[in-house]
């Protein structure tokens, strides 16, 4: 388990907590901690003596939070089955590893796979307030450009995808969990998207992003394309993607090649490359923002 924290000892506790009480119990944790100066690495030490599993801890790269990810899940030293993301606040579900490993366990070693899912969401307090957005069309290529369908907080992933982030590591990143589904649709590895919550993820002011659902969070992202953010985040992804050309599929080359055509172009061939691409979000409205975005030249 790859933890990344960083002043999280308000709510860290009942997410290690959540560790210990996994069905699946063959698991380590490694903890990269980017600068704590609260009780984070206390509970961290109190943690590692009241379970039987190993628990390692790395000062991190202190460049923010997909680089302190990146920096446990590129490195080469760490080698398992299986990986898994955690953030410092929320709680897992009893199920969630037996849950992946159960699935990636079917899928061959050398194709990547990645499990993610739907969560419950919580306030603060940990109460109930909901869940994630369910999600019907397929993973795919296509969609990973235009938009993330799982928190990385959800996501488990074998060695197969550890291996695609020790190549691509040294990159920027947008956002690990964006480009983590990203890499692995590329490359025509396969992701289950779980309909079913694996974790409780808590919503409060320190989310950079937090849940996809309701008019609030929709604005805030229609904000971020209208200041450009979108269009930054995709240059960086395809500059990250174009690092594993050699390992896509022609089709997902096109696909690629395309979508970045369109970004460069006038208005009215940018509509037609990204509808050629296929490039989607699952949602009318998700589609409708995304060509919003195309119009307005945010892309």
């Amino acid at each position: 388990m790859l933890l990344g924290t960083y002043n999280g000892a308000r709510h860290l506790r009942e997410q290690l907590r959540s560790f210990a009480l996994q069905s699946w119990q063959d698991w380590s944790l490694h903890v990269s901690d980017d600068g704590s100066q609260d009780a984070t690495l206390q509970l961290v030490d109190q943690f590692s003596k009241e379970v039987e599993q190993d628990v390692h801890v790395r000062t991190g790269p202190r460049s923010g939070l997909a680089r302190n990810f990146m920096a446990l899940a590129a490195d080469k030293s760490l080698k398992a089955n299986f990986f898994a993301f955690s953030d410092q606040d929320d709680v897992w579900l009893p199920h969630k590893l037996a849950e992946a490993v159960g699935w990636m366990a079917s899928v061959p070693s050398n194709v990547p796979a990645l499990y993610l899912s739907r969560t419950e969401l919580i306030d603060d307090a940990g109460a109930l307030i909901g869940r994630s957005q369910l999600f019907r069309r397929p993973p795919s290529f296509r969609n990973a450009l235009a938009q993330s369908i799982g928190g990385a907080n959800t996501m488990v992933f074998n060695s197969a995808v550890k291996r695609l982030f020790e190549t691509v590591g040294h990159k920027e990143f947008s956002f690990h969990d964006w480009n983590t589904y990203q890499i692995v649709t590329a490359v025509g590895g396969t992701v289950r998207y779980d309909p079913h919550p694996s974790i409780r993820y808590r919503q409060h002011g320190a989310n950079v992003l937090g849940s996809n659902r309701g008019l609030r969070s929709r604005l805030a992202r229609l904000r971020m394309v209208w200041d450009g953010k979108f269009a930054d985040w995709n240059e960086i992804n395809i500059d990250l993607l174009r690092t594993l050309g050699h390992m896509m599929p022609s089709e997902n080359l096109q696909i690629l090649d395309r979508f970045a055509e369109a970004r460069r172009s006038p208005l009215g061939p940018r509509l037609w490359n990204i509808y050629r691409a296929g490039v989607c979000r699952q949602t009318v409205q998700g589609n409708f923002d995304l060509y919003l975005a195309a119009i307005l030249g945010r892309i």
